[in-house]
């Protein structure tokens, strides 16, 4: 526990200065729309999106300031707190350089551009290299910490108690890694299992902490990280490369030259063509999964409790029974999520496991590369 400690204690050290900064020289709300009206396509996507702050629980209004890092136009690198732009369309100047965040009617729409004036005194927007730490890097980290800190406190456990089998919230840590290893990784890649584990295990745990994360409400969650493609697609990426740089020589074979009758492969390279298609489907598959499945899960969650605000405005009955009805069903689709970022992680583990698997076929290994193309199958179905 103690470890556990140290880490939430590093965050907030990290974000500290950030929260005092915010809330002591930029106090003040956001002012409200003129207009009532809801736009539910707004809300839905401003949940969904990243953003340069984080939201303070329970006050939508305040967020928490995060360091914003871009390379302007002729002006070098400039850093400074994203409270500084927090309200779109409100100039902030720093030396030389005017930036501020896009308005709705930017094609930049609620990111970082800076000002430039040209000669004749018109203005444009310009946008520049970002590298600003947004809230989905800060739960990147957040996750890396919680993730890496329970791991380590099960191996301390180990290392302290030897074999004695850990209970309560380590006992959970530990059937999941048995499941995993024992019933997706050791099982498939056998001989090879020592060598791609650390990998699979590492994504497993990563895909399910973001997960959960997200399911939270409050700091340090929020983040909707694995509904955001770009995400998931550097998580295939990782495992298309992994999959095809440690491919065997009879792995390649099968690509370009695969087993088949000769005017297959000549003069038109019909199958080959496919096998490499094939190559990019994989990880396409990957990164498709993971995203709509996760993304999915959230948009229900807010368009259920959207409905409570829409049909109040409509009429106050209707809103009161659609508030009993849209909180009943937000809780059990809460409690649907749960278990699908527990399966999702599982699926991406191992579907990675069965690709990594193909490609360490050897010669005469024919009846292996046959059963595990079934569990493909099998679990794509």
């Amino acid at each position: 526990m103690k470890r556990l400690f140290y880490i939430f204690a590093f965050i907030a050290a990290l974000l500290m200065p950030g929260i005092s900064y915010g809330f002591a020289e930029h106090s003040e709300s956001l002012e409200h729309s003129e207009s009532s009206e809801i736009d539910p396509k707004e809300i839905i996507f401003e949940h969904l999106g990243d953003a340069y702050g984080w939201e303070v629980p329970f006050c939508h209004d305040k967020r928490i300031p995060l360091p914003v890092i871009v390379w302007a136009k002729d002006g070098g690198l400039k850093c400074f707190s994203s409270a500084h732009i927090r309200k779109p369309g409100v100039p902030y100047v720093d030396g030389d350089c005017t930036f501020m965040l896009a308005g709705p009617d930017s094609p930049h729409k609620g990111k970082c551009v800076q000002i430039i004036t040209k000669p004749d005194g018109s203005q444009e927007e310009y946008r520049p290299w970002d590298f600003s730490i947004t809230k989905n890097v800060a739960a990147l980290w957040v996750t890396i910490l919680l993730v890496g800190g329970l791991l380590l406190w099960l191996a301390g456990w180990y290392k302290r108690k030897g074999f004695k089998a850990p209970r309560k919230g380590l006992g959970a840590i530990e059937v999941c890694n048995e499941f995993v290893y024992n019933g997706v990784i050791k099982s498939t890649l056998k001989e090879n299992t020592a060598r791609f584990a650390p990998y699979l295990m590492t994504v497993f745990w990563f895909i399910l902490g973001m997960n959960l994360l997200g399911l939270v409400v409050i700091f340090p969650g929020g983040a909707n990280l694995t509904g955001n493609i770009a995400i998931t697609l550097v998580l295939s990426i990782i495992t298309f490369l992994i999959t095809n740089i440690c491919g065997t020589k009879e792995y390649w074979k099968e690509i370009f030259w695969p087993d088949v009758p000769l005017w297959l492969k000549v003069p038109i390279p019909i199958m080959p063509v496919i096998e490499v298609f094939g190559m990019f489907t994989k990880p396409a598959a990957l990164t498709v999964r993971l995203f709509a499945n996760m993304m999915g899960g959230h948009m229900i969650v807010i368009v259920l409790t959207l409905l409570i605000f829409i049909f109040s405005a409509i009429n106050p009955v209707v809103g009161g029974a659609t508030t009993v009805i849209s909180v009943v069903f937000s809780v059990f689709m809460l409690l649907i999520d749960v278990l699908v970022s527990f399966i999702q992680a599982y699926v991406f583990t191992m579907l990675s496991t069965l690709f990594i698997s193909l490609a360490q076929v050897r010669e005469h290994g024919e009846h292996k590369h046959e059963s595990v193309g079934k569990q493909i199958e099998e679990a794509l179905v």
